[in-house]
């Protein structure tokens, strides 16, 4: 079956983009500079066969947020962004909506950070992306997973210690954030789904959210209890992007100490995995 124009530009713009650009481990033999299709569907959370569909026009229907994971994966810019959603028949989001456009400075930023665990989230904070060291210190984070408020009320567990302080200051700001988010971004519907879910299946957050309760992410020292490399003790600080209301997360260690080298060993070992 013939590709449809989404798939054929789908293909065409990870042709362009390497694997060193994107953040990946280079090794081994390849036919082409671009990005392969487990790659692309890697950085982009989808599925290896999702990918070849699209690009063999098998598939024809992709949502919004499979065409934004595409976007961000691809590094695509604000009019790229915008072709390739009027390619899947889709109106790009509007301002009513939470934005995920990350620009190729912030992209860059993260390149240049290949030592240091980073994370970007949007208003609501949904992981948009993450670099390999981040992914290595937190573990993968996939659906439901990506947000922060949902991992805060219904996850079962995660790698972070939580002091019964920490634990209150984390539930206020993620349910002050998102309250935000939806003032600003009426339209958003994924946004109000996960509000109304929260609502019904978290008390503790109906309570906060009932409340009124005021609270914002404030640089802090986080223990992350890794499975490999053991306990390590972090500065966490939140950045914000001006004129795009998206969050960078970083997490740096005290030179000299031993929760440095163990960031260092999880890097390698976090790029072995990577590569096999």
């Amino acid at each position: 079956m013939a590709s449809t124009e989404f798939g054929r530009t789908v293909r065409r713009w990870r042709d362009r983009v390497s694997p060193a650009a994107a953040g990946l481990p280079v090794g081994g033999h390849r036919r082409a500079a671009g990005l392969r299709r487990e790659e692309l569907a890697l950085l982009a959370g989808i599925s290896v066969d999702y990918v070849t569909r699209l690009e063999q026009g098998r598939a024809t229907n992709p949502s919004e947020q499979v065409v934004e994971a595409l976007g961000r994966a691809l590094r695509l810019s604000a009019g790229e962004r915008e072709y390739l959603f009027h390619a899947a028949g889709l109106v790009p989001p509007g301002q009513g909506t939470v934005p995920a456009y990350i620009t190729p400075s912030v992209h860059r930023m993260l390149d240049r950070l290949t030592g240091t665990p980073v994370a970007v989230s949007d208003a609501s904070w949904t992981l948009l992306l993450t670099n390999p060291l981040y992914t290595a210190l937190m573990g993968e984070r996939h659906g439901r997973e990506r947000n922060g408020a949902w991992r805060a009320f219904l996850s079962s567990g995660g790698r972070v210690r939580h002091t019964s302080q920490s634990r209150c200051a984390l539930e206020t700001a993620v349910v002050a954030d998102p309250r935000a988010a939806a003032r600003r971004y009426p339209a958003d519907q994924p946004l109000r789904h996960l509000i109304a879910e929260l609502r019904a299946n978290s008390d503790r957050f109906a309570e906060l959210w009932d409340s009124g309760a005021v609270g914002r992410h404030e640089a802090s020292r986080k223990t992350i209890d890794h499975p490999q490399v053991g306990a390590v003790t972090l500065d966490c600080d939140v950045l914000s992007v001006a004129g795009s209301d998206l969050r960078i997360m970083i997490y740096t260690a005290e030179p000299g100490s031993q929760d440095a080298e163990r960031l260092e060993l999880l890097a390698v070992i976090g790029t072995q995995t990577l590569v096999e």
